[in-house]
Protein backbone atom coordinates (compact mmCIF):
# COMPACT_ATOMS: atom_id res chain seq x y z
CA UNK A 1 0.00 0.00 0.00
CA UNK A 2 2.53 2.39 0.54
CA UNK A 3 4.70 1.67 -2.61
CA UNK A 4 1.57 2.01 -4.42
CA UNK A 5 0.89 5.75 -2.44
CA UNK A 6 4.57 6.53 -3.53
CA UNK A 7 3.95 5.73 -6.96
CA UNK A 8 0.70 7.57 -7.27
CA UNK A 9 2.69 10.48 -5.72
CA UNK A 10 5.31 10.30 -8.33
CA UNK A 11 2.78 10.04 -10.85
CA UNK A 12 0.81 13.12 -9.76
CA UNK A 13 4.27 14.92 -9.43
CA UNK A 14 5.16 13.77 -13.22
CA UNK A 15 1.99 15.13 -14.25
CA UNK A 16 1.89 18.20 -12.47
CA UNK A 17 5.67 18.96 -14.00
CA UNK A 18 4.75 18.53 -17.32
CA UNK A 19 1.23 20.12 -16.99
CA UNK A 20 0.72 23.57 -18.97
CA UNK A 21 0.57 26.23 -16.29
CA UNK A 22 -1.65 28.71 -16.73
CA UNK A 23 -0.68 32.74 -15.40
CA UNK A 24 -3.38 34.32 -13.12
CA UNK A 25 -4.87 37.28 -14.77
CA UNK A 26 -5.14 40.31 -12.59
CA UNK A 27 -7.35 43.16 -11.96
CA UNK A 28 -3.75 45.10 -13.20
CA UNK A 29 -3.26 42.83 -15.78
CA UNK A 30 -6.80 44.40 -17.30
CA UNK A 31 -5.93 47.78 -16.59
CA UNK A 32 -2.57 47.45 -18.32
CA UNK A 33 -4.29 46.43 -21.66
CA UNK A 34 -7.37 48.69 -21.39
CA UNK A 35 -5.26 51.76 -20.62
CA UNK A 36 -6.74 52.83 -17.24
CA UNK A 37 -6.37 52.67 -14.07
CA UNK A 38 -7.11 49.86 -11.34
CA UNK A 39 -9.54 51.32 -9.39
CA UNK A 40 -11.74 52.35 -12.63
CA UNK A 41 -11.63 48.78 -13.58
CA UNK A 42 -12.98 47.57 -10.34
CA UNK A 43 -15.73 50.18 -10.21
CA UNK A 44 -16.91 49.12 -13.24
CA UNK A 45 -16.84 45.72 -12.07
CA UNK A 46 -18.95 46.91 -9.01
CA UNK A 47 -21.08 49.10 -11.21
CA UNK A 48 -20.31 52.33 -9.91
CA UNK A 49 -18.14 53.77 -12.33
CA UNK A 50 -19.02 56.73 -14.07
CA UNK A 51 -16.90 56.91 -17.37
CA UNK A 52 -16.90 56.92 -21.07
CA UNK A 53 -18.47 54.38 -23.17
CA UNK A 54 -15.16 53.98 -25.09
CA UNK A 55 -13.39 53.39 -21.61
CA UNK A 56 -16.03 51.01 -20.74
CA UNK A 57 -15.53 49.23 -23.93
CA UNK A 58 -11.73 49.18 -23.48
CA UNK A 59 -11.68 47.21 -20.54
CA UNK A 60 -14.92 44.72 -21.63
CA UNK A 61 -12.47 44.05 -24.53
CA UNK A 62 -9.32 43.58 -22.09
CA UNK A 63 -11.53 41.21 -19.74
CA UNK A 64 -12.94 38.99 -22.98
CA UNK A 65 -8.88 38.53 -24.28
CA UNK A 66 -6.87 37.78 -20.75
CA UNK A 67 -10.19 35.76 -19.53
CA UNK A 68 -10.49 38.00 -16.40
CA UNK A 69 -12.98 36.10 -13.46
CA UNK A 70 -13.43 38.59 -10.60
CA UNK A 71 -13.22 37.37 -7.47
CA UNK A 72 -16.25 37.93 -5.04
CA UNK A 73 -14.90 37.19 -1.85
CA UNK A 74 -11.49 39.16 -2.48
CA UNK A 75 -13.76 42.29 -4.08
CA UNK A 76 -16.29 41.59 -0.21
CA UNK A 77 -12.98 41.79 1.76
CA UNK A 78 -11.91 45.35 -0.27
CA UNK A 79 -14.77 46.93 0.12
CA UNK A 80 -16.45 45.52 3.14
CA UNK A 81 -19.02 44.05 0.86
CA UNK A 82 -20.72 40.25 0.11
CA UNK A 83 -21.95 41.18 -3.43
CA UNK A 84 -24.95 39.06 -2.34
CA UNK A 85 -28.44 40.61 -1.61
CA UNK A 86 -30.98 38.59 0.09
CA UNK A 87 -34.61 38.44 -1.39
CA UNK A 88 -37.74 37.36 0.81
CA UNK A 89 -40.32 36.32 -1.76
CA UNK A 90 -43.89 34.95 -0.41
CA UNK A 91 -44.12 31.24 -3.01
CA UNK A 92 -41.13 30.71 -4.86
CA UNK A 93 -43.51 28.04 -6.99
CA UNK A 94 -45.25 31.03 -7.80
CA UNK A 95 -45.41 31.96 -11.59
CA UNK A 96 -45.20 35.96 -10.37
CA UNK A 97 -42.87 35.92 -7.92
CA UNK A 98 -40.94 33.52 -10.34
CA UNK A 99 -40.63 36.04 -12.77
CA UNK A 100 -40.24 38.81 -10.03
CA UNK A 101 -37.10 36.48 -8.96
CA UNK A 102 -35.90 36.51 -12.60
CA UNK A 103 -36.05 40.04 -13.00
CA UNK A 104 -33.85 40.66 -10.04
CA UNK A 105 -31.08 37.97 -10.38
CA UNK A 106 -30.70 39.58 -14.20
CA UNK A 107 -30.18 43.31 -12.97
CA UNK A 108 -27.75 41.84 -10.07
CA UNK A 109 -25.94 39.23 -12.33
CA UNK A 110 -25.50 42.56 -14.31
CA UNK A 111 -22.93 43.74 -11.82
CA UNK A 112 -21.85 41.30 -10.37
CA UNK A 113 -24.00 40.61 -7.66
CA UNK A 114 -25.67 37.04 -6.49
CA UNK A 115 -29.13 36.71 -4.86
CA UNK A 116 -29.99 34.70 -2.14
CA UNK A 117 -33.58 33.79 -2.05
CA UNK A 118 -35.97 32.89 0.96
CA UNK A 119 -39.75 31.87 1.15
CA UNK A 120 -42.24 33.97 3.65
CA UNK A 121 -45.28 32.19 2.62
CA UNK A 122 -47.92 35.30 3.56
CA UNK A 123 -46.59 34.66 7.52
CA UNK A 124 -45.20 37.93 9.36
CA UNK A 125 -43.18 35.54 11.74
CA UNK A 126 -41.79 33.72 8.81
CA UNK A 127 -40.69 37.14 7.23
CA UNK A 128 -38.81 37.96 9.93
CA UNK A 129 -36.92 34.39 10.81
CA UNK A 130 -36.07 35.39 6.62
CA UNK A 131 -34.54 38.57 7.78
CA UNK A 132 -32.26 36.58 10.48
CA UNK A 133 -31.10 34.59 8.16
CA UNK A 134 -30.52 36.45 5.69
CA UNK A 135 -28.61 38.77 8.23
CA UNK A 136 -26.55 36.17 8.76
CA UNK A 137 -25.47 35.37 5.52
CA UNK A 138 -24.07 38.96 5.34
CA UNK A 139 -25.97 40.08 2.49
CA UNK A 140 -25.58 43.47 1.81
CA UNK A 141 -29.19 44.56 1.83
CA UNK A 142 -32.74 42.91 1.87
CA UNK A 143 -35.53 43.00 -1.10
CA UNK A 144 -39.18 42.06 0.30
CA UNK A 145 -41.94 41.29 -2.31
CA UNK A 146 -44.83 42.49 -0.73
CA UNK A 147 -45.20 40.51 2.65
CA UNK A 148 -47.19 40.24 5.88
CA UNK A 149 -44.37 42.28 8.38
CA UNK A 150 -45.31 45.30 9.84
CA UNK A 151 -44.32 48.75 8.50
CA UNK A 152 -42.25 49.23 12.08
CA UNK A 153 -40.64 46.09 10.99
CA UNK A 154 -39.56 47.21 8.02
CA UNK A 155 -38.36 50.55 9.03
CA UNK A 156 -36.96 49.05 12.14
CA UNK A 157 -34.94 46.63 9.84
CA UNK A 158 -33.63 49.47 7.50
CA UNK A 159 -31.91 51.13 10.32
CA UNK A 160 -29.09 48.43 10.29
CA UNK A 161 -29.40 47.13 6.71
CA UNK A 162 -30.71 48.77 3.13
CA UNK A 163 -33.87 47.98 2.32
CA UNK A 164 -36.50 47.45 -0.73
CA UNK A 165 -40.28 47.16 -0.28
CA UNK A 166 -42.58 46.37 -2.76
CA UNK A 167 -46.64 46.27 -2.33
CA UNK A 168 -46.13 49.23 -0.02
CA UNK A 169 -45.89 53.31 0.25
CA UNK A 170 -43.28 53.82 2.75
CA UNK A 171 -40.53 56.32 3.44
CA UNK A 172 -37.46 55.80 5.88
CA UNK A 173 -33.92 56.18 5.93
CA UNK A 174 -32.38 53.46 4.34
CA UNK A 175 -35.52 52.31 2.68
CA UNK A 176 -37.12 52.77 -0.82
CA UNK A 177 -40.71 51.25 -1.63
CA UNK A 178 -42.14 50.71 -5.02
CA UNK A 179 -46.16 50.27 -5.09
CA UNK A 180 -48.52 48.64 -8.05
CA UNK A 181 -51.66 50.71 -8.08
CA UNK A 182 -53.83 47.64 -7.40
CA UNK A 183 -56.54 50.22 -6.78
CA UNK A 184 -56.60 51.56 -10.19
CA UNK A 185 -56.04 47.59 -11.77
CA UNK A 186 -59.21 46.69 -9.58
CA UNK A 187 -61.09 49.32 -10.66
CA UNK A 188 -59.85 49.04 -14.64
CA UNK A 189 -61.11 45.13 -14.34
CA UNK A 190 -64.26 45.84 -12.76
CA UNK A 191 -65.27 49.11 -15.04
CA UNK A 192 -64.30 47.06 -17.82
CA UNK A 193 -67.04 44.12 -17.30
CA UNK A 194 -69.51 46.96 -16.50
CA UNK A 195 -68.83 48.75 -20.01
CA UNK A 196 -69.48 45.39 -21.31
CA UNK A 197 -73.23 45.40 -19.63
CA UNK A 198 -72.44 43.16 -16.31
CA UNK A 199 -74.21 43.65 -13.03
CA UNK A 200 -73.62 40.54 -11.58
CA UNK A 201 -69.36 40.50 -11.29
CA UNK A 202 -68.15 38.49 -8.56
CA UNK A 203 -65.16 39.12 -7.31
CA UNK A 204 -62.40 36.65 -6.22
CA UNK A 205 -60.61 37.99 -3.38
CA UNK A 206 -56.84 36.81 -2.23
CA UNK A 207 -54.92 35.82 0.68
CA UNK A 208 -57.08 37.88 3.56
CA UNK A 209 -55.97 41.38 4.81
CA UNK A 210 -53.03 40.66 2.51
CA UNK A 211 -52.26 44.56 0.87
CA UNK A 212 -52.51 43.81 -2.74
CA UNK A 213 -55.90 41.60 -1.90
CA UNK A 214 -57.29 44.45 -0.08
CA UNK A 215 -56.70 47.01 -2.55
CA UNK A 216 -57.99 45.16 -5.67
CA UNK A 217 -61.16 44.66 -3.44
CA UNK A 218 -61.27 48.38 -2.78
CA UNK A 219 -60.87 49.01 -6.73
CA UNK A 220 -63.62 46.96 -7.50
CA UNK A 221 -66.12 48.52 -4.69
CA UNK A 222 -65.10 51.57 -5.85
CA UNK A 223 -66.23 50.78 -9.82
CA UNK A 224 -69.19 49.54 -8.72
CA UNK A 225 -69.81 52.31 -6.98
CA UNK A 226 -69.30 54.53 -9.45
CA UNK A 227 -71.54 52.99 -11.83
CA UNK A 228 -74.29 53.39 -9.23
CA UNK A 229 -74.11 49.36 -8.60
CA UNK A 230 -75.02 48.13 -4.82
CA UNK A 231 -72.41 46.04 -3.72
CA UNK A 232 -73.19 42.59 -2.70
CA UNK A 233 -71.30 40.56 -0.08
CA UNK A 234 -72.18 37.37 -1.85
CA UNK A 235 -70.65 38.11 -4.77
CA UNK A 236 -67.24 37.85 -2.87
CA UNK A 237 -65.98 35.01 -2.26
CA UNK A 238 -62.29 34.40 -0.61
CA UNK A 239 -59.41 33.06 -2.17
CA UNK A 240 -55.49 32.27 -1.97
CA UNK A 241 -54.19 33.37 -5.04
CA UNK A 242 -53.65 29.74 -6.55
CA UNK A 243 -55.54 27.96 -9.07
CA UNK A 244 -57.18 25.95 -6.37
CA UNK A 245 -58.64 28.95 -4.79
CA UNK A 246 -60.05 30.34 -8.04
CA UNK A 247 -61.74 26.84 -8.53
CA UNK A 248 -62.97 26.51 -4.87
CA UNK A 249 -64.59 29.91 -5.40
CA UNK A 250 -66.60 29.06 -8.41
CA UNK A 251 -67.78 25.71 -6.56
CA UNK A 252 -68.93 28.04 -3.38
CA UNK A 253 -70.71 29.91 -5.56
CA UNK A 254 -72.34 27.48 -8.00
CA UNK A 255 -73.35 25.31 -4.72
CA UNK A 256 -75.54 28.32 -3.58
CA UNK A 257 -76.35 28.68 -6.52
CA UNK A 258 -75.55 32.40 -6.79
CA UNK A 259 -76.60 33.99 -10.09
CA UNK A 260 -73.90 36.32 -11.97
CA UNK A 261 -72.69 36.90 -15.43
CA UNK A 262 -68.68 37.73 -15.14
CA UNK A 263 -65.85 36.90 -12.77
CA UNK A 264 -62.82 39.08 -12.00
CA UNK A 265 -60.03 37.19 -10.34
CA UNK A 266 -57.39 39.09 -8.06
CA UNK A 267 -55.06 37.10 -10.15
CA UNK A 268 -54.09 34.91 -13.33
CA UNK A 269 -53.46 31.84 -11.02
CA UNK A 270 -57.02 32.15 -9.42
CA UNK A 271 -58.48 33.03 -12.97
CA UNK A 272 -57.28 29.99 -14.87
CA UNK A 273 -58.78 27.90 -11.05
CA UNK A 274 -62.19 29.82 -11.80
CA UNK A 275 -61.91 28.84 -15.79
CA UNK A 276 -61.86 25.00 -14.88
CA UNK A 277 -64.63 25.06 -12.36
CA UNK A 278 -67.04 26.81 -14.75
CA UNK A 279 -65.97 24.40 -17.39
CA UNK A 280 -66.87 21.57 -15.18
CA UNK A 281 -70.18 22.84 -14.53
CA UNK A 282 -70.73 23.21 -18.25
CA UNK A 283 -70.22 26.56 -18.27
CA UNK A 284 -68.08 28.44 -21.15
CA UNK A 285 -66.02 31.76 -21.22
CA UNK A 286 -66.62 33.79 -22.14
CA UNK A 287 -70.41 33.22 -23.57
CA UNK A 288 -71.95 32.26 -20.01
CA UNK A 289 -69.79 33.78 -17.96
CA UNK A 290 -67.33 36.52 -18.73
CA UNK A 291 -63.45 35.79 -16.78
CA UNK A 292 -60.68 38.85 -16.06
CA UNK A 293 -57.79 37.94 -14.27
CA UNK A 294 -55.04 40.43 -12.55
CA UNK A 295 -51.26 40.21 -13.15
CA UNK A 296 -51.13 39.43 -17.24
CA UNK A 297 -48.47 36.22 -16.58
CA UNK A 298 -47.10 35.61 -20.26
CA UNK A 299 -49.25 32.40 -20.37
CA UNK A 300 -52.38 34.41 -19.95
CA UNK A 301 -52.36 34.96 -23.81
CA UNK A 302 -52.30 31.20 -23.99
CA UNK A 303 -55.23 29.95 -21.89
CA UNK A 304 -58.21 28.74 -23.52
CA UNK A 305 -59.75 31.76 -24.17
CA UNK A 306 -56.91 34.24 -23.98
CA UNK A 307 -57.29 35.72 -20.43
CA UNK A 308 -57.81 39.62 -20.35
CA UNK A 309 -55.68 40.81 -17.83
CA UNK A 310 -55.31 43.63 -16.00
CA UNK A 311 -50.76 44.17 -17.07
CA UNK A 312 -48.22 44.45 -14.02
CA UNK A 313 -44.56 43.29 -14.58
CA UNK A 314 -43.10 41.03 -12.28
CA UNK A 315 -39.75 40.81 -14.16
CA UNK A 316 -40.05 44.58 -14.53
CA UNK A 317 -40.96 44.94 -10.67
CA UNK A 318 -37.77 42.32 -9.54
CA UNK A 319 -35.55 44.60 -11.97
CA UNK A 320 -36.39 47.88 -10.38
CA UNK A 321 -36.33 46.41 -6.67
CA UNK A 322 -32.51 45.43 -7.47
CA UNK A 323 -31.28 48.58 -9.40
CA UNK A 324 -32.87 50.37 -6.54
CA UNK A 325 -30.78 48.14 -4.08
CA UNK A 326 -28.01 49.13 -5.82
CA UNK A 327 -28.81 52.90 -6.01
CA UNK A 328 -28.73 52.66 -1.95
CA UNK A 329 -25.60 50.69 -2.02
CA UNK A 330 -23.97 52.69 -4.28
CA UNK A 331 -24.92 56.44 -2.31
CA UNK A 332 -27.92 57.19 -4.53
CA UNK A 333 -31.73 57.86 -4.24
CA UNK A 334 -33.77 55.24 -5.92
CA UNK A 335 -35.62 56.84 -9.19
CA UNK A 336 -37.69 54.04 -10.22
CA UNK A 337 -41.75 54.32 -10.59
CA UNK A 338 -43.29 51.09 -11.11
CA UNK A 339 -45.79 51.91 -14.15
CA UNK A 340 -49.31 52.27 -14.31
CA UNK A 341 -51.71 49.52 -14.49
CA UNK A 342 -53.90 49.27 -17.71
CA UNK A 343 -55.58 46.30 -18.93
CA UNK A 344 -54.80 43.66 -21.92
CA UNK A 345 -58.55 42.94 -23.02
CA UNK A 346 -58.33 39.32 -24.81
CA UNK A 347 -61.13 36.72 -25.90
CA UNK A 348 -62.24 35.92 -22.58
CA UNK A 349 -64.62 39.00 -21.73
CA UNK A 350 -67.57 39.93 -23.83
CA UNK A 351 -70.67 42.02 -23.53
CA UNK A 352 -73.34 40.72 -22.27
CA UNK A 353 -76.38 39.65 -24.30
CA UNK A 354 -79.73 39.92 -22.30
Amino acid sequence: MAMKNSSSQSNSSNRSRSAPTHPVVTLEMVARMAGVSPSTVSRILNGTAVVSAIKKAAVEAAIAQLGFVPNPVARGLAGGRTFSIGVITQAIDSPFYGMALSGIEHELDRVGYSALYVSGEWNAKEEAKCIDVLRSRRVDGIIVLTGRLTDKALKDCAKTMPLVVTGRTLKAPGLYSLNFDNFEGGRLATQHLIDLGHRRIVFINGVVHHADASERLRGYRAALESAGLAYDPDLVVPGDFREAGGLNAVNQLLDRQITFSAIFAANDQMAFGAALGLYRHGLRVPDDVSLVGFDDLPVSMYALPPLTSVHESADELGGLAAHSMLQILDGETPTGQVPAPFLMVRESSKRLVR
